[in-house]
């Protein structure tokens, strides 16, 4: 899995250099999916059934899940680059929120506290420990900042398939000892899913797969894929 999450930031690498205005969300994807093969590796997300692309490019209001399109990006949009990549039969998964070109400080403060969020979450990332306490953290953050989590949409446990147990919620609402405690060997996806304004979301019109914020707000996504080791924690893209 360490050389699986390895190839995955390799493709990420890559393919940040083609992200610019007037570029199709589609054209990404195709970029992705060329540049996965040629790290001798498969998308992991075309694994999903019913999913037929490698990667989910959300822009704006949708937070997770948006398949590529005909969507021209312009210089005012944020893009939510979510990717997977499987490897010798195992799994990483990785995502980033970014402006295209153009901000301003209340979006760079909004993304700010996430990237933020998911490395303090990643801190709790150890033997012993409670996805609990994961989750305190990332509820603490980032409505602490004054932003919403979106309840519904988790983290996940990762190996042999994409998708494992335990969830990772971004919000506590039980006693942390009543959560899932890690151990070595545990691989973890954490994700930080959060609003600018309500948490609410809902099903984007004419999609089956893209999810937006109810009041079509700002929404950003961090990801990364982290190990428990007898060494500690390891982020593995």
């Amino acid at each position: 899995m360490s050389e699986c999450g390895k190839r995955l930031q390799n493709v990420v690498n890559n393919l940040m250099y083609l992200i610019k205005p007037g570029i199709t969300t589609k054209e990404i994807d195709n970029k992705a999916e060329l540049l996965i093969k040629k790290n001798k590796a498969e998308p992991s997300f075309k694994k999903v059934k019913g999913y037929f692309w490698s990667t989910c490019l959300s822009v704006n209001e949708q937070i997770v899940h948006t398949p590529p399109s005909l969507r021209v990006l312009k210089d005012t949009d944020v893009l939510t680059v979510d990717i997977g990549l499987c490897f010798n039969g195992y799994n990483t998964d990785y995502a980033i929120t970014f402006p295209i070109k153009i901000s301003n400080n209340k979006t760079d403060l909004f993304l700010l506290t996430g990237k933020k969020t998911l490395y303090k979450a990643i801190k709790k990332v150890k033997k012993g420990n409670y996805i609990g306490d994961i989750s305190q953290v990332i509820q603490n953050e980032i409505e602490g900042n004054g932003y919403s989590i979106v309840p519904e949409l988790t983290g996940h446990g990762i190996g042999k398939n994409l998708h494992e147990d335990p969830f990772v919620p971004c919000f506590l609402d039980v006693p942390i000892k009543e959560t899932y405690r890690m151990t070595d060997g545990l691989v973890l996806a954490i994700e930080v899913i959060y609003t600018m304004k309500k948490g609410k979301m809902e099903y984007e019109k004419g999609s089956d797969w893209s999810i937006v914020t109810s009041d079509k707000s700002l929404s950003a996504c961090f990801e990364h894929t982290v190990a428990i080791t007898n060494k500690g924690s390891v982020i593995l893209t």
